[in-house]
């Protein structure tokens, strides 16, 4: 390869694709590019953001696309450009040590390494000038190159010192020391339920990111133990969110995050995983509630992702931030805007229903929009939203990162199972279909899982923990609404996989989140507390919990019994975030849930392989986290030894290992359900 030259048009990553025109000579993260800083013994310069990061974009406008600052960077050092959405090891490892060494992180991040990797100052966003107490970024190049040149040992000593303050914070969880058990998650909704913001919905303070995880730990909290708090704050919060202007009211799906306390002003990015998981909630919340607005947001989002997301592959990581370098262009309204497109009466109506003021909610007098309350005339809406759909189809939009990300696709495929199975809606369960298809297809290359795709071609960086485990939960999902043995195997193949490459041999029930064939990383990072996305560690724990019941008793070199124990140490592993940070442990508390309720599974024993009314019911009252599987005699071990009754379809429902007798009709199944949640 040409090293002196910028080498990122070769990506498959668009956030890399963007910057390939930089006077930067950049490079990908590979052992090629660490062994040329060694060759030329000058430090690397590495830069970490991701395609939809506002920030990201404006350091690239003030300094990657400045010669003057390329030509420093290109003189002084090995300059690496990272996808932290393809290479979330790497990201990991980098973001441990500029928190360690700042108190804080963020993207863009910017970390000075010595050539075999080893960082020795880190940050975020440098500016082009200096100003509140910053250097500017070329004076920063500037002493960090005296500093290599003049100072080499005290470099090599910082260096040594982060590697090991990283490779003692990868040393995995401590023992157990809190049992996963009805007073432990009594305790952690508890404490969830003090940082609640009973006037605005959410918890804590701006900015507000959607509780995504946390909101269907707490539904699955009121399903197991009758407490309403629980439920009512996740539907406060759900309700506020879908009404407020972090929701598109227009074109459906969330924005990443609001910068308010009412959820008004959003960072308009939209990614996926927020809305796959968002989706699961709200698909959750409709099916128990039966509510119109969980319904509408989930048929909504569900439309969002088809329309906007859907690519070759499986569905887009997202859309940014900014239209033309103008954050929210696309999406923010004026009074005279929605005159001029609906006229004088409408515009005045939609402007008073969508909070559209003379001032603005936004910025320079713009708003978004926020449907505060339901329309008194619902026909005079739909007409309205059409209209002003159609009309800011025509605007700029902003760019989309077409790039498949396992993990975040699997979460979609749950979610949109476990919506099209709730509410009866087959085609959201063929979309789910069709997104596994293409996984399977595109993202394992010579029997690996990799991280992501782009356009159909795999992506060289291998998958990480929670590609996997995602991924497992997603197979076993469809194969339960299916009834499809592939799916299964599938499953059961990709989670004895994922145990070889991520399971802690010294530690049962701990995990990496990079596998043991990942290369040039200083060390494996694992990190169990569920952020944006669950951890791999909770979403291995879900996967397991899942497989056990589903997988035969002996299944190769491992079986049911093993998935069961593996899935008890994770859990067991995971109690002291429960106990300590439960709010950032929002999928370990919908999991352990799932766990301490028993875990539930109903086997519908049928006369055929079609879906009798009884399986379809099964599948809407069961609570979350449910094991559900219908068919004929003997086709699931589920389904070992439990016929039909009388001809009839009969629902077994066993709570752990404690079975009861079956039941032929869906009054039967819910009360035998509701004896089984309080406890």
């Amino acid at each position: 390869m040409t090293r002196d030259t910028n080498s990122l048009a070769e990506a498959t990553s668009p956030y890399l694709r963007q910057h390939a025109d930089n006077p930067v000579h950049w490079q990908q993260w590979s052992a090629d590019a660490l062994a040329w800083a060694r060759e030329r013994d000058v430090p690397i310069l590495l830069s970490v953001g991701y395609a939809a990061c506002h920030w990201c974009h404006v350091m690239a406008h003030e300094s990657f696309e400045d010669n003057n600052t390329a030509a420093v960077m290109n003189a002084n050092f090995v300059c690496i450009k990272v996808d932290r959405e393809e290479r979330p090891d790497i990201d990991a490892i980098y973001m441990n040590a500029t928190v360690a060494m700042t108190g804080q992180g963020g993207w863009p991040m910017t970390c000075f390494l010595t050539p075999d990797g080893r960082p020795f100052y880190c940050g975020t966003y440098f500016p082009p000038r200096p100003g509140r107490g910053m250097p500017s970024f070329v004076q920063l190049l500037e002493a960090i190159t005296q500093t290599w040149e003049h100072k080499r040992d005290e470099i090599d000593r910082v260096g040594s010192a982060v590697v090991d303050q990283l490779q003692a914070n990868a040393s995995g969880l401590p023992e157990a020391q809190v049992p996963i058990d009805p007073e432990l998650l009594d305790h952690a909704v508890t404490t969830i339920l003090e940082d609640e913001d009973r006037t605005n919905g959410g918890f804590g303070g701006a900015p507000k990111f959607p509780p995504s995880a946390l909101l269907e730990g707490l539904i699955r909290e009121t399903e197991r133990s009758g407490d309403l708090r629980a439920l009512d704050a996740a539907v406060r919060t759900a309700s506020v969110m879908a009404r407020g202007g972090i929701y598109d009211q227009l074109g459906g799906g969330f924005a990443r995050y609001a910068v308010d306390q009412n959820w008004v002003v959003p960072h308009f990015e939209k990614m996926l995983y927020d809305n796959a998981q968002l989706l699961r909630v709200y698909a959750h919340l409709a099916r128990i509630t039966s509510d119109p607005l969980a319904q509408r947001i989930t048929e909504e989002t569900i439309a969002f992702l088809e329309a906007d997301l859907k690519v070759v592959g499986g569905f887009a990581s997202a859309l940014d931030a900014d239209t033309d370098s103008v954050e929210g262009l696309t999406y923010v309204w004026t009074p005279a805007q929605l005159a001029e497109v609906l006229g004088a009466d409408d515009g005045a109506w939609a402007a008073d229903l969508f909070t559209v003021t003379p001032t603005g909610t936004f910025e320079e007098g713009a708003s978004t929009l926020q449907l505060r309350h339901d329309p008194d005339d619902v026909e005079r809406y739909r007409s309205v939203r059409a209209r002003l759909s159609a009309a800011r189809a025509e605007r700029p939009q902003p760019a989309r990162d077409g790039k498949v990300v396992s993990a975040w696709n699997a979460m979609a495929i749950t979610a949109l199972v476990e919506a099209g199975a709730g509410l009866n809606r087959p085609d959201w369960v063929d979309l789910a279909t069709w997104c596994a298809e293409e996984l399977l297809q595109r993202h394992i290359v010579d029997g690996r899982l990799r991280r992501s795709s782009l356009d159909g071609h795999a992506g060289a960086p291998l998958a990480v923990l929670d590609d996997h485990a995602a991924l497992v939960t997603a197979l076993l999902a469809l194969h339960q609404v299916t009834g499809e043995r592939r799916w299964l195997a599938a499953g059961l193949d990709l989670l004895d996989t994922t145990i070889d490459l991520f399971s802690d041999p010294e530690a049962t029930g701990s995990w990496f989140d990079a596998g043991v064939d990942a290369e040039g990383l200083l060390t494996r990072p694992r990190d169990p507390i569920d952020g944006a996305t669950p951890s791999g560690t909770s979403l291995i724990a879900e996967a397991l919990l899942t497989a056990a019941p589903l997988s035969p008793v002996q299944r190769g070199p491992r079986g049911s019994g093993e998935y069961a124990a593996l899935a008890d140490a994770t859990l067991a592993r995971g109690g002291v975030l429960l106990a300590k940070l439960p709010r950032s442990a929002g999928h370990w508390l919908a999991v352990s849930s799932a766990a301490v309720a028993g875990p539930v599974q109903i086997a519908v024993a049928q006369t055929d392989t079609e879906p009798t009314e009884l399986l379809t019911r099964a599948r809407v009252l069961a609570p979350g986290g449910t094991v559900v599987v219908g068919g004929t005699l003997d086709s699931a071990p589920l389904l070992e030894g439990r016929p039909p009754v009388d001809g009839r379809a009969a629902a077994y429902v066993c709570r752990g290992s404690v079975c009861g007798l079956p039941v032929t009709s869906a009054e039967a199944l819910a009360e035998q359900l509701a004896s089984t949640s309080a406890n």
